[in-house]
């Protein structure tokens, strides 16, 4: 159910100013918005809207009432059917954009760009062919810019563009035949308020390239303004339909509509399927099964205008501030720096110091969220020591201090880990108690600690160790080269006694 709130009655009932507040909060906290534009948000620039009873379908039957029935009909295909209509089209084109030249952007369209400065925006879809959007930093669909050159039909950069151009941009021409586009020149304004179209340059060119070969000369086209009109196909719908099913994919956790009726029908559906989107966003299960709960801030579809919604929308549009845009989003920034100010600090750095007062003095910077990452401190500079109260040496004055770090994790490991200068206090005194024991024994009582009964060299005094007759073989000296190693790692064969001369003794008898 759509829950309308009065804008204008702010001050006067608590309740309305707790709501406005509340949508104020949800939309600080929302990470993920789209925003979808019409009209009625450029009013405030001098740009009139289409349906109100001062806009531009009133106007047009006033000002050609034989030739217009309705006022949709002057953004109709069909009327390039009839040259008559067709000149009042291309005459009240050309007055629309000298109007919109002399425009300059609302604040609905500075909010729109702060959220996208916070990098809350996800995308932003408007109906206007103004291109105020543009000229505050959201590049358009419809701009030379966001889309790919080269001599196949051209594409949108998806990344580039930040606001689609639902019904094309006035500030472009559009030939009839060839799709060439190019900016809309004064000369092309010129043609259009006397109610005719300007030749395309390219098919002219062409043209008269094949002339000058003695070939059949080509159609030539002309130029028209490059909006969409009713029931004309938009020239980059596969592309808006893609950059669509990408933002969907992203789940957006907020929908705000301002400035339109919600009448056209492309307009309606896209709206739809945000909106089916946002409501889901944080439901669902917890790894335990258990269903999740939703925030109070997440979910919102909002919708800001004059005029209520229909019928149809009482499902959809979660609440309807009525009211204009630009008034709307004053005080939703107002509140916003009310609730959450960390949202809008901004970052002190060091300028230089000021000796004779004794404070530094520090200069504003905006808060940087992307960008390139802060250099590391110099390890080498901070916690100098000034001397090592460890060392057996007094320090060097010609050599600089060792770097002590901060902690353990980072300790250099230049030197060996059990030095008696870089390591920890308890290994040190470890080390001085094995010295001072080793101090302590004697030579051969030592030689009996280390000595190794098998791969021992030969004393060179031949003195016998205390353990038996064993005496120390010589060394073995392994050697880098893979035959010799793996000679000596066979086994030595045994040595076999010799056999021992026989002796024989004959044994005499004594003759008696």
């Amino acid at each position: 159910m759509t829950i309308s709130l009065q804008l204008d009655a702010v001050s006067g009932e608590p309740s309305t100013r707790r709501a406005l507040s509340d949508i104020s909060l949800a939309v600080a906290k929302s990470k993920k918005i789209v925003v979808v534009t019409g009209a009625g948000i450029s009013c405030s620039c001098g740009i009139p809207d289409f349906r109100s009873s001062d806009g531009l379908y009133s106007l047009v039957k006033q000002r050609y009432p034989d030739i217009v029935l309705k006022g949709r009909d002057l953004f109709d295909a069909s009327l390039f059917r009839d040259s008559a209509s067709t000149s009042v089209f291309y005459t009240f084109i050309s007055q629309l954009k000298r109007s919109i030249d002399a425009a300059t952007p609302a604040p609905t369209h500075q909010f729109i760009q702060t959220l996208d400065a916070k990098h809350k925006l996800v995308r932003s879809y408007t109906q206007n062919i103004d291109g105020l959007e543009e000229r505050i930093g959201l590049r358009g669909s419809s701009s030379q810019q966001a889309k790919t050159s080269g001599k196949k039909k051209s594409k949108l950069k998806v990344k580039e563009v930040r606001n689609v151009q639902l019904h094309g941009d006035i500030h472009r021409v559009r030939c009839t035949l060839c799709t060439t586009e190019m900016p809309c020149t004064e000369e092309h304004l010129h043609s259009f308020e006397n109610g005719k179209a300007p030749s395309c340059p390219e098919c002219t060119s062409r043209s008269e390239a094949r002339v000058a070969r003695f070939a059949r000369a080509l159609k030539i086209g002309t130029l028209r303004p490059a909006i969409v009109l009713y029931d004309e196909p938009h020239p980059f719908g596969d592309d808006i339909g893609t950059i669509q099913t990408m933002d969907i994919a992203r789940k957006p956790d907020m929908l705000i509509i301002m400035g339109t009726s919600l009448k056209v029908h492309g307009l309606k559906k896209l709206v739809k399927e945000f909106a089916k989107v946002v409501h889901a966003t944080g439901t669902g299960t917890t790894p335990n099964g258990t269903p999740r709960a939703q925030k109070s801030w997440q979910g919102k579809v909002i919708f800001v205008n004059k005029t209520p919604p229909g019928s149809e929308w009482a499902d959809i549009i979660d609440c309807h501030v009525a009211g204009e845009t630009d008034a709307w989003v004053d005080k939703v920034l107002e509140d916003w720096k009310k609730m959450r100010p960390s949202d809008w600090e901004i970052q002190q750095t060091l300028d230089h110091t000021d000796e004779s007062s004794g404070f530094k003095v520090a200069k504003e910077t905006a808060v940087k969220t992307k960008g390139k990452v802060a250099p590391k401190w110099n390890m080498n500079v901070e916690n100098v020591p000034l001397e090592d109260p460890f060392s057996s040496q007094p320090p060097s004055p010609s050599k600089k201090p060792i770097s002590v770090p901060s902690s353990p994790s980072k300790r250099r490991q230049s030197i060996s880990h059990y030095s008696d200068v870089e390591s920890s206090p308890r290994k040190r005194r470890d080390i001085a108690k094995i010295a001072d024991g080793m101090d302590r024994l004697d030579m051969s009582d030592r030689r009996i600690l280390f000595a190794d009964a098998t791969n021992a060299a030969k004393n060179a005094g031949g003195d016998d160790f205390p353990m038996g007759d064993q005496r120390p073989l010589k060394a073995k000296v392994r050697r880098a080269s893979a035959s010799v190693a793996s000679k000596e790692c066979k086994p030595r064969p045994r040595k076999i006694a010799k056999p021992r001369a026989k002796v024989w003794v004959e044994i005499a008898k004594r003759p008696t």
